[in-house]
């Protein structure tokens, strides 16, 4: 049993020639009966030229063949099968992409020429239009980053420096605390 696969036609309309209809094949199985035979020809023609005569299209290309050990047609059609679904799932969500894109920016220009009746009507009428601005944000700088970064390093150093400050007072007031309750304790 033999099974080919052909080019993609995307490489195919560019390698396309005026007037010609050959289809190029990229890989193809065949199923031999016995296992031995399949291994000897896999191994006499692999790495050999595919044309032998000097004007063959083929003179350049060579064949690589490979002894698929426990390979089952099964395998091969799931496979197959499962390449086409992904192609058609990849190629309907680029296809659903480009019309949510295409609707938005129709949505969009609907939205503007309505805006701009609303302006010129307003206008006429003599009611006060006004001007929108563009609100928006850059993005921060790389610079702009790292001073914001050292801003708040500094600010956190600030107040690590208060506790460290806070916790030496309260250690003084802690001797000064112990020296006091002690000294009523030995009184008491």
């Amino acid at each position: 049993m033999l099974l080919v696969t052909t080019a993609d036609r995307q490489i195919r309309r560019k390698k396309r020639k005026v007037g010609s209809r050959r289809c190029d094949f990229t890989e193809g199985w065949v199923e031999f009966r016995d296992k031995r035979v399949a291994k000897r020809v896999a191994l006499s023609l692999n790495n050999t030229p595919m044309g032998n005569r000097k004007h063959s299209r083929f003179f350049s290309d060579l064949w690589s063949i490979k002894y698929l050990h426990r390979f089952q047609w099964t395998h091969l059609s799931e496979r197959l099968a499962y390449e086409q679904m992904v192609l058609k799932q990849r190629l309907s969500t680029e296809v659903s992409q480009v019309k949510r894109e295409t609707n938005f920016y129709l949505n969009n220009v609907e939205r503007s020429t309505h805006l701009e009746r609303q302006r010129k009507k307003r206008q006429r009428d003599g009611q006060e239009v006004e001007e929108r601005t563009w609100d928006f944000t850059q993005r921060q700088t790389e610079d702009e980053i790292q001073m914001k970064k050292r801003k708040k390093n500094s600010i956190a150093q600030k107040h690590l420096d208060k506790t460290l400050l806070a916790q030496q007072k309260s250690q003084s007031n802690v001797s000064l605390l112990a020296k006091i309750f002690n000294c009523k304790q030995n009184d008491g």
